[in-house]
């Protein structure tokens, strides 16, 4: 035998802790951060095309997942994507560091030193500077660090969490 539940009135679904001003702001936070990181590292590869030595795909990739995040977490209050945002910005914290300071061998600063070819652009003119692509480079990475404490605090926020409220039932006698 099943149990029925019996409800005279209809059952309306809340979120309280959506409606908090703190968390309005660490939402648009996030989504500003993503952003400007999507555009960032479109800078980058747009304006350092030739010397990404095969990178391109990757970045576009990345690009086309934080804005997939950003319209997830700004429209429809996504939690489950904060840890992702997290991770993805913690690695690419990482390879912003290695790209701009030089842990890997060669930064976008020593590319000024004679020898070494100026980057050309997507679109086949002159692309940025070896010192302008080293900045924004470095520039990726204080944006991931504010993104990752903002997505952790999103995340400690509770979006999720719904109640349910009774709405009562106009009765026509």
């Amino acid at each position: 035998m099943s149990a029925v539940r019996a409800t005279p009135d209809e059952i309306s679904l809340t979120y309280p802790n959506r409606d908090r001003a703190a968390t309005h702001i660490t939402k648009a936070f996030v989504v500003l951060l993503l952003l400007l990181s999507a555009a960032l590292m479109l800078a980058v590869a747009i304006g350092g095309w030739s010397q990404l030595q095969g990178m391109t795909p990757v970045t576009f990739a990345w690009v086309l997942c934080y804005l997939v995040i950003a319209y997830f977490i700004g429209r429809r209050w996504a939690r489950g994507l904060l840890p992702v945002a997290a991770a993805l910005a913690l690695l690419l914290l990482l390879v912003s560091l290695i790209a701009g300071v030089g842990g890997a061998g060669t930064s976008w600063f020593d590319r000024t030193d004679p020898g070494y070819a100026a980057a050309q652009s997507l679109f086949g003119g002159a692309g940025f500077s070896a010192n302008t692509l080293g900045l924004l480079t470095l520039l990726i990475a204080p944006l991931q660090a504010l993104l990752i404490v903002f997505a952790s605090q999103g995340f400690a926020q509770k979006w999720n969490v719904e109640v349910e409220v009774p709405v009562p039932v106009p009765r026509h006698a």
